[in-house]
């Protein structure tokens, strides 16, 4: 039987799980949950990943008294990277993908390499949260950590280089990054030179599952582990929960929805003609030579906002009690989409849902159970809308959604994304990428030998509850609303683009 060590570190906090797999099932076991909490620092957004890595090793060693490890893997969000020097210590903190200088950077990046050649290039949705821009922002800065760097990691790479001393940029969270051309199979080098970052800095590209060292000599003391090794699996977050995903028809969805809603479908290649382009759909690599064409939906992390606001006012609400208060609050009465800019960044969040209602013609949501409502149905009806816009980039109909990760428990979330999208819901496995995570370090050990197998494993080991759409007439009026909403957001966007370029 083999054990291993799911490292999952989320916007919101980083969780270290025990992984046992008996050859049929697989159980995972969450031992240590630490918070994960940006700092800013004289206008900048920061993440504290000094504060995660202490998580970490704690976590290792609650792992070490439980059982003898046969591997450790890391897997993290998207975009964001530490920089090195020379000595191989890390110059700064990484910045948040939230920072608001990656969102200034983007007319002037497009201004010069133009969007569609961008988009042609990576193949990746053009939001200012991505790599690329950051890195544009820091050259046109001539930012000094960039000039001191030696070389660039992606955050869960950063980890395993502490872990372990390797250097490598795994594949899945490399392709978010903006920087990869999915054609080459490599870095877009010549792309990045137009905007004068240097490429010396990028490490070497490897492919999920690939096994790395055995655990540092330091960290084996330190956590009393006894020198697993260390394996790049799908580091990047969605890639492992996508793994987890138990499809049981070949035209069906995900849905991986936590921080960020990522709806999208499995596919054997990039898709960048003209309908992806114009829909803004991402192409990014999974496991086994797939890749996942999808969008970034802002997701839960604003009802975690939402929280934050209410707390700090003396208010505390469990996400428990808002789904409750969210059942009982009026249907229908507010609808946002979350993808809404002014929602792009932290801060009191319900007084910007209240302003976006003004501004649209709708009551403002007062009470926490009416802004739970409205964020609920609103992402909902995003999630529908997406899924719509998938069936026409790959031409095919998708009959079946799988909701996986954090929003699998929030039964109305469930719910009401099935009577949105008219399709059945399946839900499960909520804890999808600690379980992918695992099954890509038995891809590694050779305890499953192909991505089917290991979701055959998920089908044998995790149970799924099913939602099914009444066909409801509110719910198609409520579409064809939020699509006049959506519309009329893109169009603003748009103009704005064009008047900045």
């Amino acid at each position: 039987m083999a054990t291993t060590v799911a490292v999952d570190l989320g916007a919101q906090s980083g969780r270290v799980a025990l992984a046992r797999f008996d050859g049929e099932r697989l159980g995972v076991t969450e031992l240590h949950r630490f918070a994960n909490e940006p700092v800013r620092v004289r206008g900048r957004l920061y993440w504290d990943v000094l504060a995660l890595y202490r998580g970490v090793l704690e976590g290792l060693r609650a792992a070490a008294r439980e059982a003898a490890v046969d591997s450790v893997s890391v897997d993290s969000w998207a975009v964001d990277f530490g920089l090195l020097d020379r000595r191989g210590q890390l110059v700064q903190n990484p910045v948040h993908y939230r920072d608001a200088r990656r969102a200034a950077a983007f007319a002037g990046v497009l201004a010069r390499v133009p969007a569609r050649e961008l988009y042609a290039r990576t193949g990746i949705q053009l939001l200012p949260i991505n790599s690329l821009f950051e890195l544009a922002a820091m050259a046109a800065e001539r930012d000094p950590a960039l000039e001191h760097a030696a070389a660039l990691l992606l955050v869960p790479d950063l980890f395993h280089y502490w872990l372990c001393g390797a250097r490598a940029g795994e594949l899945t969270n490399v392709t978010t990054t903006q920087c990869f051309d999915p054609v080459a199979g490599a870095w877009a080098q010549d792309l990045l030179e137009r905007l004068d970052v240097p490429t010396s800095i990028l490490p070497e590209i490897v492919p999920p599952g690939t096994p790395l060292a055995r655990l540092a000599d330091e960290v084996d003391r330190e956590t009393s582990l006894g020198g697993p090794r260390v394996v790049a699996g799908a580091t990047h977050d969605t890639a492992s929960a996508v793994v987890a995903v138990p499809f049981q028809r070949e035209r069906a969805a995900f849905l991986s929805v936590g921080t960020w809603s990522l709806v999208g479908v499995e596919r054997s290649a990039p898709v960048t003609d003209d309908a992806a382009f114009a829909a803004n759909v991402t192409n990014e690599g999974g496991v086994a030579g797939t890749w996942r064409v999808l969008r970034n939906v802002n997701g839960l992390w604003l009802l975690h906002e939402c929280r934050r606001a209410w707390a700090a006012s003396g208010r505390a609400l469990s996400f428990a009690e808002l789904e409750s208060l969210a059942a009982q609050a009026a249907p229908f009465r507010s609808l946002i989409d979350p993808d809404d800019p002014e929602l792009a960044e932290p801060g009191d969040m319900p007084a910007r849902i209240r302003a976006i209602c003004e501004r649209t013609g709708q009551p403002a949501p007062d009470e926490p159970g009416a802004v739970a409502r409205c964020i609920l149905e609103s992402l909902a009806l995003k999630h529908a809308l997406v899924v719509g816009v998938l069936e026409d980039v790959v031409g095919a109909t998708l009959d079946e959604l799988h909701v996986v990760g954090g929003g699998a428990r929030n039964e109305l979330l469930c719910a009401w994304t099935a009577e949105a999208a008219a399709r059945p819901v399946l839900a499960g496995p909520e804890e999808a990428t600690l379980v992918g995570n695992a099954l890509v370090q038995e891809l590694a050990l050779g305890g499953v030998s192909t991505l089917e197998q290991a979701r055959e494993v998920v089908r044998a080991s995790f149970p799924l509850r099913r939602y099914e759409p009444t066909a409801g007439g509110e719910w198609r009026e409520a579409r064809e609303r939020f699509a006049l909403l959506s519309d009329a957001r893109a169009e603003r966007e748009a103009a704005a683009r064009e008047a900045a370029v």
